[in-house]
């Protein structure tokens, strides 16, 4: 089974280096630029695995992650959080995992791969 991922940052070279990264390892891979391209992305399409940065113009990481935690349809959807400045407890409870710029492409795949497998 192929896993869609949503990669969410306002940077477009991330965004260009790991959509090659997660392709190369079998990943359909979409991207954003910043928190309100996301939402109308996930209205659309439900990816199995959102991974998003946390400060972005627009619409922030934490603002992205309580509006899918807000709608029944991501509301399962895991989220990785990709950052350099790491989210506060308070606002980490919104997502599944959280993994400090810069960071090896083996922590992301394996982080990646352990919040794709099948949920039980």
């Amino acid at each position: 089974m192929m896993y869609s991922i949503l990669l969410v940052d306002d940077e477009p070279e991330i965004l260009a280096a790991w959509r090659l990264i997660l392709e190369s390892e079998g990943y359909e891979v979409s991207c954003a630029s910043n928190g309100a391209e996301a939402l109308a992305y996930v209205v659309a399409h439900v990816p199995d695995l959102i991974v998003t940065d946390w400060m972005m113009p627009i619409m922030d990481g934490a603002e992205l992650c309580r509006r899918l935690k807000s709608m029944p349809l991501s509301v399962n959807v895991p989220i990785l959080v990709h950052t350099a400045v790491p989210p506060s407890d308070s606002e980490a409870q919104y997502c599944s995992a959280c993994l400090l710029k810069p960071i090896g492409a083996d922590l992301f795949l394996t982080t990646i791969a352990q919040l794709c497998a099948p949920r039980c």
